[in-house]
């Protein structure tokens, strides 16, 4: 490691990568949080220890960003399904010989009842069994409504998609038109997302295995209120160099590292 290292790169995304930096930043830990919209910048305070940089990144380029922007060790705070970002990550620190440390939100326990179902991949529910005739509600994320673009004509599709021009532009190339549509940022307390459901009159909802930050737990206890079919797309699998489950564990990783970047 030379003086130029003396970054923490964060991949931001979460509200666990909010609290993380934050926290870091606050134990006099130099950090760098990405993050692609202006919108999420806003989620970082004021501090003298932590720079957000905003815009999208080629994730097989990550290594000329850690070089350029004088990275020391990366900690992956990103979505449990943002994948690209951090196989890159991965690739680009070993590559290097810097440190790579994932956290990872807790899953929840397995569902209990016949209305929820864990669902391997997109195909599983790419079928007519699941969506021909029915009132589907996604709340996958604009990236993926693609996907669905083809079932248009089969099924009344809805989503729920940030509220960004990028996210509704996904979403009107898919065919989604406006009345099918809402822009809303999570975490969606249950009321509401009880009274959409019924607004909207959905039979089935699909989403992803994003745990309690990304609204699951309340997605399950509706469903289960309402009766509605909900299927719950299982987290993709990647084989992390190092993971960790709580915010201790990452702080004496960044301090360790700290300590010995400047012994």
């Amino acid at each position: 490691m030379n003086n130029r290292d003396s970054l923490l790169w964060v991949i931001g995304g979460t509200g666990e990568a909010v609290a993380l930096s934050t926290a870091l930043a606050a134990a006099g830990i130099p950090c760098l949080v990405t993050v692609t919209t202006e919108a999420a910048r806003c989620a970082y305070g004021d501090c003298p220890h932590l720079r957000v940089w905003v815009g999208g990144l080629d994730s097989t380029r990550l290594g000329a960003f850690i070089q350029a922007q004088g990275i020391g060790a990366v900690l992956d705070a990103s979505h449990p399904f943002a994948v690209e970002i951090s196989r890159g990550a991965i690739a680009a620190t070993q590559a290097l010989g810097i440190p790579y440390w994932r956290y990872e939100r807790p899953p929840l326990e397995p569902c209990s009842n016949d209305l929820t179902r864990s669902v391997a991949g997109l195909d599983a529910v790419l079928t007519p069994e699941i969506l021909a005739g029915e009132r589907v509600l996604l709340t996958l994320g604009y990236r993926w409504l693609h996907h669905f673009a083809p079932w248009q004509s089969q099924a009344t599709l809805f989503a729920r998609i940030l509220p960004s021009p990028v996210a509704l532009d996904a979403a009107l190339g898919a065919g989604f038109t406006a009345d099918r549509l809402i822009a809303l940022r999570p975490p969606i307390q249950a009321e509401l997302e009880r009274a959409l459901w019924q607004q909207w009159q959905i039979t089935r909802v699909i989403t992803k295995a994003s745990g309690p930050p990304g609204g699951e737990a309340t997605k399950r206890a509706v469903a289960e209120q309402l009766g509605i079919h909900l299927f719950i797309l299982d987290r993709p699998h990647l084989d992390y160099p190092l993971v960790c489950h709580g915010q201790a564990e990452i702080l004496a990783l960044g301090q360790a590292w700290w300590r010995s970047h400047q012994a």
